[in-house]
């Protein structure tokens, strides 16, 4: 049932997408100098009590801690922490998603590249994605409603009848409900800040848009293609008795994008598609590079029409011919969308690294020994330390963390603040 799983995207090159060019501006962040660590990260060994009775004579001390899980700690961005377990939980998802949208579509060594390419930058993008929560939590952005909004699209998704359904059946999943919804609100918080940050600045006049049209015409003559979207219900791995609902589902995606609904959003809400973060975007075809069966349909529609619910072998699928490109020269009417959206996309990349870059250099960040390559650069070196009971409460349960202590070779403002235990 892992289409009740909300997961957060924190590749910064995903959320990319997502995030509209005429987003409304909000406050800027403040340039400020080196934090000094939080106190809790300054962890302290344990100091013993002063009268510790001995153990008798042929017994055996009893650890404290038996009993206990540990975990381990690989980075620490502010006052929150990623764990080895929440790295690992990252690469398995990326592995997921890889699959997913691999289906019927690559073979075994595509499958792995895709794999490794969705893996590489994990840790940097737990990393980013810490930053961007903490920076929309100053900003004092709330998304409280836009999570009861969401868990309720997702409670109608699954046919269930209350919320108090939907959370009995993320726990049937062995999923918990408090991370659940945790998820959804920490995804929704990535985009809210990426939009007022980065998204908002970046405006595309329509000269623009024209001189590049001018100056690229080549570019846009082209045989006949179509821009096709797509919601996919996958059936695969389903019994017979599946079938109708599945079927049902499909066919209210479509009857709700027929009644005037973004396709976009309904993708991102009923798709079991890889593409569905992407609002169901498949990519330009031209004819020969589909099968005959859709190449038939999808040719003869125009711009905005969609095809009925159609059965592959994936499961069911509906079909959006985003734009229907004649043979030849393309207007710039064709072909607006693209050069505006190729423009914006151009200039949110490097945006978007130049305002991490910026959020790294404003806060604390410590990276593990090991890890400092994948979480893309870092030099600090961190022991490892006996959590104090403090610092033991940042997280839920009853776990003993091992948290990090003095960094040696570290900058001048660093080892100040270390220094000062």
């Amino acid at each position: 049932m892992r289409k009740l799983g909300v997961l957060v995207v924190p590749c910064a090159g995903l959320l990319l997408a997502v995030m509209p060019a005429d987003t409304q501006a909000q406050e800027k962040p403040e340039s400020s100098s080196q934090a000094p660590p939080p106190a809790a990260a300054q962890a302290k060994p344990v100091t013993p009590p002063a009268a510790k009775p001995k153990a008798a004579a042929g017994t055996q001390p009893v650890d404290p801690n038996a009993g206990k899980t540990v975990e381990e700690i690989i980075a620490r961005v502010n006052n929150e922490i990623i764990t080895l377990t929440e790295y690992e939980k990252a690469r398995q998802t990326a592995e997921e998603d890889a699959k997913q949208e691999c289906q019927g579509r690559c073979n075994a060594e595509q499958l792995q590249t895709n794999i490794e390419d969705r893996q590489k930058n994990t840790l940097r993008d737990l990393i980013d994605q810490s930053l961007l929560i903490q920076r929309a939590k100053d900003m004092g952005i709330s998304v409280k409603a836009d999570v009861i909004k969401q868990l309720d699209q997702i409670r109608t998704q699954n046919k269930l009848d209350s919320i108090d359904a939907l959370e009995k059946a993320v726990k049937s999943e062995g999923m918990n409900w408090e991370d659940f919804q945790s998820n959804i609100e920490n995804h929704l918080l990535t985009q809210k800040a990426i939009g007022s940050e980065v998204g908002s600045h970046i405006t595309i006049t329509e000269d623009e848009v024209t001189k590049y049209y001018e100056a690229h015409k080549t570019e846009f003559v082209r045989p006949e293609q179509v821009a096709l979207r797509e919601i996919q219900v996958n059936t695969q791995g389903k019994s017979a008795d599946e079938l109708p609902a599945l079927k049902k589902k499909a066919e209210t995606a479509l009857k709700r994008v027929q009644d005037g609904e973004d396709f976009g959003e309904i993708a991102k809400r009923y798709s079991d598609s890889g593409t569905k973060d992407q609002g169901g975007l498949l990519g330009v075809y031209k004819r020969g590079e589909l099968s005959k069966e859709l190449e038939d349909k999808v040719f003869a529609m125009k711009r905005n029409q969609l095809t009925d619910v159609l059965e592959t072998k994936q499961g069911y699928l509906v079909l959006q011919v985003l734009e229907h490109y004649d043979e030849g020269q393309q207007s710039l009417d064709k072909v607006r969308n693209e050069i505006t959206e190729k423009l914006y996309s151009g200039r949110m990349e490097p945006a978007m690294r130049n305002y991490l870059k910026t959020l790294r250099e404003q806060s604390y960040v410590i990276i593990k020994p090991g890890y400092q390559d994948i979480a893309g650069g870092g030099s600090s070196e961190i022991q490892e330390v006996s959590a104090t009971p403090e610092a033991s409460k940042q997280k839920k349960g009853h776990k003993k963390f091992l948290l990090f202590g003095k960094r040696s070779g570290s900058s001048s403002a660093k080892s100040g603040a270390d220094s000062g235990k």
